[in-house]
């Protein structure tokens, strides 16, 4: 028996909402249904300025949150018109939301994680039930809220056997190792193309470096390399995760303005740069958590980075690194599928062991429901 659900994705690179359909019975996800849509000029703007402290922001993100709830509703729309589907024979949605902030473990040594959402508001305009809210049982467990998929990517990635690495390379990147003794572990390393499509969009106009063709025209800037690298973000040992609250414009502004000044030719050298600090930051977990790491799976919009694969592949010569949709699931549908995913197991009641990726306190049930 089918057991049908909605995963629905807005990540960090915020360029748009994805959604997936997907059979969930037996334990997997087999997605039958893709479908995206990108966000209307406005609402993504505000999503953006939400990151930062701003004015009247409570008032603000409400009225976000049911934009974004709206974008949601349409790609579930579209996921049933496609598949000839009801939405009474859709178990639950599993909606993620926009993350705006994310502190755990920092003010009170609890923290937070915040992700706009109005799932309600989703409820009544699906007809569905919805689960959301996912990462606030982590963080209140003691863990970091982030990585969640880990246990979705062994679910659809996993070899008997054989350790696999899996990198998804979306506003921030984050590692997921299955290891072939059948434990996890998941960690964030750093940015990835959150800084990348912001100087793009800066100097060319363009929302992303189409294949990275800009960054691979530049030169990489060693004096530049060198003080990204210096973070120390980098260093820590996981349990770890972070996102645009430290990885931001101005971060790299500081950076920027900590060398001698760039001439204008110099903008491309900076998209070099950071693709490399990308790239390097990831090759870097990889070597230290996972040496000897036959094979890494790359998913999120990174993956169509044709440039910045190659540059992992440079990185890690003994590693196979390939695209996921290599090895079974379109990579714009990972992240997708791995809440439809999680929908199904909050559904179930399943609690998941965390301590090894989040460092929490041991197995939560992850996510809150809206019945339809």
């Amino acid at each position: 028996m089918t057991a049908l659900h909605v995963g629905l994705m807005s990540g960090t690179s915020l360029d748009g909402v994805d959604g997936v359909l997907a059979d969930c019975s037996g334990g997997g996800a087999r997605v039958l249904a893709h479908a995206s849509c990108g966000f209307e000029p406005a609402l993504r703007a505000e999503l953006l300025a939400l990151n930062t402290p701003g004015p009247d922001e409570l008032h603000r993100a409400a009225l976000a949150a049911n934009g974004l709830m709206r974008a949601y509703a349409q790609v579930v729309r579209q996921l049933l018109a496609a598949t000839g589907t009801s939405a009474a024979q859709v178990r639950a949605i599993g909606a993620h939301g926009q993350t705006v902030r994310h502190q755990p473990r920092l003010h009170d040594g609890t923290g937070y994680t915040l992700q706009l959402a109005n799932p309600a508001l989703l409820a009544e305009l699906c007809g569905i039930t919805v689960v959301a809210d996912f990462r606030s049982r982590d963080v209140a467990a003691g863990g970091q809220g982030a990585p969640l998929a880990p246990f979705f990517h062994r679910a659809v990635f996993g070899l008997p056997g054989r350790t696999v690495g899996v990198l998804n390379l979306g506003g921030i990147a984050n590692l997921s190792l299955l290891r072939a003794d059948g434990s996890l572990q998941g960690f964030d390393t750093g940015p990835a193309n959150a800084l990348m499509d912001h100087w793009c969009e800066r100097h060319t106009g363009r929302p992303y470096d189409a294949g990275g063709a800009w960054a691979a025209g530049g030169q990489v800037h060693p004096g530049l390399l060198q003080a990204l690298r210096a973070e120390p973000y980098f260093a820590l040992p996981p349990p770890k995760s972070t996102g645009r609250d430290l990885f931001h414009p101005d971060w790299l502004q500081q950076r920027l303005g900590a060398l001698p000044p760039l001439a204008p030719q110099d903008v491309q050298d900076v998209q070099a740069t950071l693709a490399e600090l990308t790239a390097g930051t990831c090759a870097d977990a990889v070597q230290r958590h996972a040496p000897g790491l036959a094979r890494l799976v790359v998913c999120g919009g990174g993956a169509f980075n044709t440039h910045l694969l190659g540059r992992l592949q440079a990185l890690l010569p003994g590693t196979e690194v390939l695209a996921s949709d290599a090895a079974g699931l379109p990579a714009q549908q990972v992240e997708a599928a791995a809440f439809a995913w999680l929908a199904a197991r909050c559904l179930q009641g399943e609690a998941l062991p965390l301590e090894s990726t989040t460092g929490a306190r041991g197995a939560r049930v992850l996510g809150a429901v809206w019945p339809a």
